[in-house]
């Protein structure tokens, strides 16, 4: 099972840990060391946030502690939105979702302007089926447009949605930073023909956060009982749990161009770790990872919150 489960990650996702080209430039111009460009390195993205659910800024490279399967290591690497950010931007047009195409459109054209030139995002839609609206690009303008082309109807298949999209990002962006962004209201009905194993496995494979926009959708009873008592339907609170990512709930009284600004500059707070990969076990696939800050912060959990994934696929290193 192991050999099946390599066969099928390690071509896929065997970019995750080699830090492109571009950071070295960054990492010298900030008088750090040069970074070894080629030599398996992994990148983690992190949130801290206080005891009052407050952002922490101002943390820098020596406040952070990784851990990776137990052994302390050595943080390399550090900054704050400099690498380039790759987004799938995921948008479910069941018929629930249908209120929000208008404004969906104008919140996009506003919160995509926010991320950096360099940045690029790949457009996703479901209902019953899956489909790639536009390829990963920089021109976030026509991304946006497509967004006005958008009809609603049909079942909300979420389990293709994210398998999907976390493929898309890393065959088109191995190195560097990656994002799923859902804009959905959580709703699923359809696993697509995909269990929760299999689209957990290639979402925590792929590296990326997941980030949901949720939006209070207009679903009938029966839809919601669906959603409770079908197998095989993957929870998006506990995979964006386990990817490190957040959850933007749109509240009645709030503008859906506030809410999907406010996820993207939270996107752009998270602070960018690195260290070199170094581990002995080459029979190991998956490697568990503990992040956390200098003892001076207090404790995690009590003191302060860490989201960031729990660990990562990867091919074992052959340093």
């Amino acid at each position: 099972m192991r050999r099946i489960l390599a066969a099928i990650l390690v071509p896929l996702f065997s970019g995750l840990i080699f830090l492109p080209a571009i950071a070295q430039k960054q990492d010298q111009s900030q008088g750090q060391e040069p970074i070894r460009v080629g030599v398996p390195i992994v990148l983690l993205e992190v949130t801290v946030k206080d005891r009052s659910g407050q952002v922490m800024e101002g943390l820098k490279k020596e406040d952070f502690t990784v851990k990776e399967d137990g052994v302390e290591q050595k943080v390399e690497i550090f900054g704050r939105d400099q690498l380039p950010l790759a987004v799938a931007l995921v948008v479910d047009t069941s018929a629930s979702i249908r209120p929000f195409f208008q404004e969906l459109h104008t919140a996009a054209v506003t919160a995509l302007g926010a991320l950096k030139p360099e940045d690029s995002v790949a457009l996703f839609t479901f209902s019953s089926q899956v489909e790639q609206r536009t390829a990963l690009t920089k021109d976030k303008a026509s991304v946006a447009a497509q967004l006005e082309k958008l009809t609603a109807g049909g079942s909300t298949n979420i389990n293709g949605a994210m398998a999907e999209s976390a493929t898309e990002l890393v065959r088109e962006a191995p190195d560097g930073r990656r994002v799923i962004i859902l804009v959905s209201d959580d709703v699923p009905t359809d696993n697509g023909g995909m269990g929760v194993q299999e689209v957990t496995d290639r979402v925590l494979a792929s590296g990326a956060a997941v980030y949901n926009l949720k939006v209070p959708g207009d679903n009938p009873i029966s839809d919601r009982v669906i959603a409770k008592t079908i197998r095989g339907l993957i929870s998006v609170p506990k995979l964006v749990e386990q990817t490190g990512g957040e959850i933007f709930e749109l509240q009645k009284e709030e503008s859906l161009d506030k809410a999907f600004g406010d996820l993207i500059q939270r996107i752009k707070t998270r602070y960018t770790l690195g260290y070199y990969a170094t581990r002995t076990n080459t029979n190991q696939l998956y490697h568990k990872l503990d992040i956390g800050l200098a003892p001076s912060f207090g404790r995690r959990g009590q003191n302060y919150v860490i989201l960031s994934r729990s660990g990562y696929y990867g091919a074992p290193s052959a340093q």
